[in-house]
């Protein structure tokens, strides 16, 4: 049975916040003028976003603010209201998401990639005609249109050259929290030290990239309790693979996961 030609496909990669981010257009408008405009703009805002919180550039609002130099209040809007996404992301996850460090440093960092790429995602979504995938860092956004689907790979953290599963998405996003590219970088706030190595990665899919990313995190540092943090939102269910292997889901995950292969 023939399947027909593939839909055309245009893509864009960009290094941002210290990470590749790609945007994939996908359909018949995929090489139009508004696609381009829209990647471009996204884009925009993203390295808009890298200069006002990158904790690695001086002159960026977050380190002003870390010094001293400046007070919450005069900082741009976008600082505020990560300010408010992060006491969010505190109350919705009991305390296990915090963006204030052991040493009483704001910091920011694991809250804005998720804020900044579902963000961006509104450009995408004004040109409908096309089917998107934006992906930051591993970090996915899914929008399609008239029934279409992208598959999205969920890696191994075990090993670089396997995916773990392959979740089909319509729309939506995809967030994994793990140690296989960072190292111990996310922390505990009970204890105030880096995680217990319970899982080596937690993957997070639903509505939004933003509260998937907050979620992650936080049922990574939950250590066996993972689950429990994924049932305090609506419509987010999770995947889990232990330092040895082994995988664990939400009731709630797809069925339509196809399991560990090769890339």
């Amino acid at each position: 049975m023939s399947v027909g030609p593939l839909p055309p496909r245009r893509s864009w990669v960009e290094q941002i916040m210290g990470m590749p981010i790609s945007v994939l257009a996908r359909g018949e408008a995929a090489g139009s003028e508004l696609a381009e405009r829209a990647s471009a703009a996204a884009f925009a805002e993203l390295r808009a976003v890298d200069a006002m919180f990158s904790t690695y550039r001086p002159d960026s609002a977050v380190s002003r603010l870390g010094r001293g130099e400046v007070t919450l209040d005069q900082c741009p809007p976008q600082v505020r209201d990560v300010e408010r996404g992060c006491a969010r992301a505190r109350e919705l996850t009991n305390g296990l998401f915090d963006a204030t460090r052991p040493d009483g440093r704001w910091d920011p960092s694991g809250f804005v990639k998720g804020w900044a790429a579902q963000r961006c995602a509104r450009h995408l979504a004004a040109v409908p005609q096309v089917d998107w995938c934006l992906n930051a860092g591993g970090d996915v956004i899914v929008l399609c249109a008239h029934g279409r689907t992208f598959q999205v790979g969920i890696a191994d953290p075990q090993d670089p050259t396997r995916i773990a599963a392959v979740l089909e998405c319509d729309t939506g996003a995809v967030a994994t929290s793990g140690t296989s590219v960072r190292g111990s970088h996310i922390y505990d706030p009970r204890t105030g030290r880096a995680a217990e190595p319970h899982w080596a990665s937690v993957t997070v899919a639903g509505p939004s990239l933003e509260t998937a990313d907050v979620l992650a995190t936080a049922a990574f540092a939950a250590g066996p309790g993972w689950a429990e943090v994924l049932a305090l939102a609506a419509d987010y269910a999770g995947l889990a693979i232990t330092t040895d292997g082994a995988t664990t889901t939400t009731e709630d995950w797809p069925t339509t996961t196809r399991p560990l292969g090769t890339r």
